[in-house]
């Protein structure tokens, strides 16, 4: 059974991600999070960034307001030729509770999924030829048996 891949990134909205009233966070900030996981997870797959191609589902569940710490993580759930299908999610960790003071905030108990998605990520096709070549075995002379370099 090939390993897991994941990514994780944990992230403080800042006052700069606002983009709407109460200091909301445009949902495309967390988007650009599961750009940037995408990015790890094809690295650590096939040796090469890929590329983002699309997403077939996006759910947005729970608001994120400046201040909000965000963990995000992606799992490489599907592989074919060049696609590789990836899960994302996003939870809440710490909720910013400037209603109580303009520097509290709160470490959630149990963290809120603010978003989740599936995305396809493609890789080019040098990247998986060379990742096959690097796994193929090589013949040892010595002992006349394949090997693994």
């Amino acid at each position: 059974m090939p390993e897991e891949v994941t990514a994780t990134l944990r992230v403080r909205m800042s006052q700069q991600d606002a983009h709407y009233g109460g200091s909301l966070v445009d949902g495309a900030r967390l988007l650009q999070l599961f750009g940037d996981l995408v990015t790890e997870v094809t690295i650590r797959s096939d040796g090469d960034e890929g590329l983002l191609t699309g997403y077939e589902r996006v759910e947005f569940l729970a608001p994120v307001h400046a201040g909000d710490f965000i963990e995000a993580t992606a799992r490489l759930v599907g592989r074919g030729r060049l696609r590789r299908t990836v899960e994302f999610t996003a939870h809440k960790t710490i909720a910013a509770r400037y209603d109580l003071g303009p520097t509290r905030a709160e470490a959630s108990a149990e963290p809120t999924l603010v978003c989740r998605a599936l995305g396809t990520a493609v890789v080019p096709p040098a990247a998986v030829r060379r990742k096959t070549r690097e796994a193929a075995p090589t013949q040892d002379p010595a002992h006349d048996t394949p090997s693994r370099v």
